[in-house]
């Protein structure tokens, strides 16, 4: 998908990336903030209390024990992506939004990495809707983030280089969101002190 919404794809269909792409956004962190709101309403109706933290912690550990190892390539998924037909049926902006709308809600299509399960599970143990929106929101808009280095395909030169790159980043990309659990794992239980 990402290699679908480039500066060249886009004009290749006679619409902007520029605006397929800030639609994107938009859907990716508005479903990722009414994921997130959602979820912690249903985390208010539990009772409040340090189990929150000690339950995020855990879930966190559980996270990193799939992402450090080889368990990643087994996470429990679905097999769904998003729609390519709509590229050719849709505007840009109608699917930039659908699309971003998809990977924003985090669990609507592949799931490649623990971290996603386990931002859905912390927007449901803040136990607010607030503070669930802002989970989710912000988990949507590292998922909108992605689309950013698609910016510099304007050609076919460019879209090669794009694949090279993402293919050479995968793995330190990877590591990241290991450091990324490391640290929550770390700041949730210096919090429960």
């Amino acid at each position: 998908m990402l290699a679908s919404i480039t500066p060249l794809g886009e004009r290749s269909r006679g619409f902007s990336w520029g605006l397929t792409a800030s639609a994107f956004a938009v859907g990716a962190v508005a479903a990722g903030a009414g994921a997130g709101a959602a979820g912690g309403a249903l985390g208010s109706l539990a009772p409040a209390g340090p189990w929150r933290a000690v339950a995020a912690a855990a879930i966190l550990l559980l996270a990193l024990g799939y992402d450090a190892t080889p368990l990643r390539r087994r996470l429990p998924t679905s097999r769904r992506q998003v729609n390519e037909d709509w590229m050719t049926r849709y505007r840009g902006w109608v699917y930039g939004v659908a699309f971003g709308a998809q990977l924003g809600a985090g669990v609507a299509t592949v799931v490649t990495s623990a971290a996603v399960y386990a931002a859905a599970l912390g927007a449901v143990l803040c136990g607010t809707p607030a503070a669930g929106a802002l989970v989710g929101g912000a988990f949507g808009a590292t998922r909108a983030l992605s689309l950013l280095p698609a910016g510099g395909a304007v050609d076919t030169a460019g879209l090669v280089r794009l694949h090279r790159e993402l293919a050479r980043l995968a793995r330190p990309a990877a590591w990241l969101v290991v450091a990324a659990e490391l640290v929550a794992v770390i700041l949730v239980l210096s919090g429960a002190a």
